[in-house]
C-alpha cells in the first residue's frame, strides 16, 4: 500500500537527531577539539578574545529563498520543502558556528545538497523499513530515547523532550521520529559491516600518535604523553566501527536510490 509518511509531522525533529548522533559519534581527540571551540567562544564572549569577537557574534542567516512546495519525489512519497527548510536551517546552524571559529564562509550550495540527500536517503531507509514488515513497540521509542539522551550527556528524557521543545517540537512528534529510527536502525542492523581489522587498528592509533607528536607542548609546558594503544583501543574501535558503518549506510542508500524513482524539484 503507497505511504504519505514523511519525517513525520516535522522534520525539526529528525534534524534534531541528526545533530545529536552528530555530536554523540566523534572520538575522544573530536571532543577534545570542540571543547576547545566552545572555549574558545566564551571567551571572546567575554571579551578575551580577538578584536573582531563583536562580527562572530553576530550570526549569518541561511538563504531559503525559492524553496518549492515539494523539494523532491520519493517514490511515492513527497519531502516537503517545509521539511527540507527546517532541516537545513538547523544544519546551517551547526556549520555557521563551526564558520565563527574556522573563519570560513558556510558553502551554502553543498550544504542545502548535503540537506537534500539525507532527507531522501531518510525517507527511502524508512520506506525499505516498512516494506520488510519492520515493527518499533513503545518500548523500543522509549528505550532509543533513553539512550539519545544518555549518549549526549543528558540526565533524563525529560531534559531531552524539554530541549526538543524549545524547536517547537512536541513530544508526539519527536516520539514518532524516534519510532522511524528505531525502524531504520532495523535496516542498519540488517547490513553487512565488517569489524575493525587489527592492521586498522593500529593505524589509526599510529595516527593519532604522530598528531600528539606534532602538537609538542600542552598548555602546561609538558610535553604531552599520548597513551598507550589498549588504553585506546576502545574508543578507537568505536569510531573505526562507526566509519564503516556509516559507509555501509551510503552504499545501501545509493543502492536503493538506484532503484527507486526519484524526481528532485531544487
Amino acid at each position: 500500500m503507497a505511504t504519505q509518511k514523511k519525517l513525520a509531522t516535522s522534520v525539526a525533529a529528525a534534524a534534531l537527531l541528526f545533530g545529536l548522533a552528530a555530536c554523540g559519534e566523534g572520538d575522544a581527540e573530536g571532543a577534545e577539539g570542540e571543547a576547545a571551540t566552545g572555549q574558545a567562544a566564551e571567551e571572546q564572549s567575554q571579551g578575551g578574545g580577538s578584536s573582531d569577537a563583536p562580527s562572530q557574534q553576530q550570526m549569518p542567516e541561511p538563504d531559503l529563498g525559492d524553496v518549492p512546495d515539494v523539494v523532491a519525489e520519493v517514490n511515492d512519497a513527497d519531502i516537503s520543502g517545509e521539511e527540507y527548510s527546517s532541516a537545513y536551517e538547523t544544519q546551517f546552524s551547526q556549520m555557521a558556528m563551526q564558520s565563527q571559529m574556522s573563519g570560513e564562509e558556510v558553502d551554502e550550495e553543498a550544504l542545502q545538497e548535503q540537506t537534500l540527500n539525507n532527507l531522501i536517503g531518510y525517507e527511502l531507509l524508512t520506506q525499505e523499513a516498512e516494506a520488510n514488515g519492520y515493527e518499533a513497540s513503545e518500548e523500543d521509542v522509549d528505550a532509543e530515547l533513553e539512550s539519545v539522551a544518555e549518549s549526549n550527556g543528558m540526565e533524563s528524557v525529560d531534559e531531552f523532550l524539554s530541549m526538543a521543545e524549545e524547536q517547537d517540537v512536541s513530544e508526539d512528534e519527536l516520539r514518532a521520529d524516534v519510532k522511524q529510527q528505531v525502524l531504520i536502525n532495523q535496516v542498519v542492523d540488517s547490513l553487512d559491516v565488517e569489524e575493525p581489522s587489527e592492521e586498522e587498528i593500529k593505524q589509526t592509533y599510529e595516527d593519532f600518535a604522530d598528531q600528539q607528536s606534532s602538537q609538542g607542548q600542552g598548555q602546561d609546558g609538558e610535553e604531552t604523553e599520548t597513551p598507550d594503544l589498549e588504553e585506546l583501543r576502545p574508543q578507537i574501535e568505536e569510531q573505526l566501527t562507526t566509519q564503516k558503518e556509516n559507509e555501509a549506510v551510503q552504499a545501501h542508500i545509493e543502492q536503493l536510490r538506484e532503484d527507486a524513482e526519484v524526481e528532485v524539484h531544487v
